[in-house]
Order: C-alpha cells, then sequence, then structure tokens
C-alpha cells in the first residue's frame, strides 16, 4: 500500500507550455518535502515532451516542449496523469534528495546590514541572533524569484520578523536574509526587501557552470560561521 501523502489540490496552466500541480496555497514544511519527491520521481519518468519539472513552496510545475512529437493532445491531463501515477507508486525516500552543503556565513556588522534592527526587534543580542541563525539545519524549498537565489525553511520561530518596510534598490551579492520563516542567499547584486543577517564570500551563481546555481530545491544547508578576517581571505 502507498503511502498517505497530500491530494493535489488541482491543476492550472502556466500560460501556454507549463502546468502546475498544487498541493498548498501556504508555505508547509511536510507539504514541501512531499513537493521535493514528487519532483524527482517525475524527472525520473523521463518524459520526453517534458523539458523541466520544478518544484514550489506549495507544488510543482512541469514545463512543455511545445514542439515535441510526442506532446499529447490535451497536456494538462497528461501531466495530471503522471502525477498520479507517481504518487500511486510511491515517492523516493526524503534522505536519498539534494545534497547537504556548509556555507560560511559572516555576521560582522558591516555586512550584516539589518542584524542589530533584527536583534532589536526580536529583544536579543545580536550575538544571540547570530547563534541562532547558524544553529539549524536548512532546506532549500525552491528557486526564484531570481535565477539562483534559494528560499530555506528551518528558521528558529525566535527569529520570525517581517520584511523591510522599505526595500532596497540593490542588496550587495552573497547576503544572507531572513523574512517570516524563511532565509535567502541573494547570488547576485539584486533589489530586496529581505533582512540581512548575514554575508557569505561563495560565489553562487555563474551562468555558464553546470550548474550554474550553487543551490538546488532539496538541498539542506548549514550556515558555518566565520570572521570577518575569513571572510576577506576566501572573497580574495
Amino acid at each position: 500500500m502507498s503511502e498517505a501523502v497530500p491530494k493535489p489540490l488541482g491543476i492550472v496552466p502556466l500560460g501556454d507550455c507549463a502546468a502546475y500541480v498544487e498541493f498548498s496555497d501556504s508555505l508547509d514544511l511536510e507539504v514541501n518535502a512531499v513537493v521535493q519527491r514528487l519532483a524527482a520521481a517525475l524527472r525520473a519518468r523521463a518524459l520526453p515532451w517534458v523539458r523541466d519539472v520544478v518544484p514550489a513552496l506549495g507544488g510543482v510545475a512541469l514545463h512543455f516542449d511545445p514542439a515535441h512529437a510526442e506532446l499529447p493532445a490535451a497536456p494538462l491531463q497528461a501531466a495530471a496523469a503522471a502525477v498520479e501515477a507517481c504518487l500511486a507508486e510511491g515517492l523516493p525516500v526524503a534522505q536519498a534528495l539534494g545534497r547537504s552543503l556548509e556555507v560560511p556565513a559572516c555576521y560582522d556588522p558591516e555586512l550584516a546590514l539589518d542584524l542589530d534592527a533584527v536583534a532589536e526587534r526580536v529583544k536579543l543580542a545580536p550575538e544571540e541572533v547570530a547563534q541562532r541563525h547558524a544553529a539549524p539545519e536548512y532546506q532549500v524549498l525552491m528557486m526564484g524569484f531570481a535565477p539562483g537565489l534559494p528560499h530555506l525553511g528551518g528558521l528558529d520561530p525566535r527569529l520570525e520578523v517581517p520584511r523591510r518596510a522599505e526595500p532596497r534598490v540593490v542588496v550587495p551579492p552573497g547576503s544572507i536574509a531572513i523574512a517570516g520563516l524563511q532565509a535567502v542567499v541573494y547570488p547576485y547584486a539584486i533589489p530586496g526587501g529581505w533582512n540581512v543577517v548575514a554575508c557569505t564570500p561563495l560565489t553562487l551563481f555563474d551562468a555558464r557552470g553546470e550548474p550554474p546555481s550553487l543551490f538546488a530545491p532539496g538541498d539542506r544547508v548549514r550556515f558555518v560561521p566565520i570572521s570577518r578576517a575569513e571572510f576577506e581571505r576566501r572573497r580574495r
């Protein structure tokens, strides 16, 4: 007998060449774990007319090749059937998915632009905010809204804060930021409204690389505190 998993809430088109199968319209870590496993199962089916399988927070998208000779006449229904088949056959175990990554993180105030403000809001010392931030193992829930930008679940609830009232026009590359119960790592200089509490010297995204992004959905991530001197050494 297959294990109990959430039933899809529905399937909707994403433009002309994709379908999105939704399991939850809000963040649920257990649902996201199922979504990651379902995405792996769908990739393993290697449907020739599916270009990519992209897990999101509460669902999974199947992107079609509209010019493929084997594209079904009703791709939405075919996508739904593939999902149902994967759920019926059973999903891969979570431990077999993703990689374990250690990401150096510097909590120096000149780099952790919002560390003091977050500490004041949650009524903790900045040092304790840094300790609590680095303590958990995080899970990459999805990639987006920009290429190479991971959304991480597992943040200590004591550090839950809203997004900044005024987003920054440019967030420095490598900035590690929090909002709600999630964390993100900005792969390059882009606008953003999350609270920056640390920074990593790692190169996180290279469009010419294979793969281009350091992170992928399902990866497990730990932040390893480093000094400012170590940050500068690694960045050089």
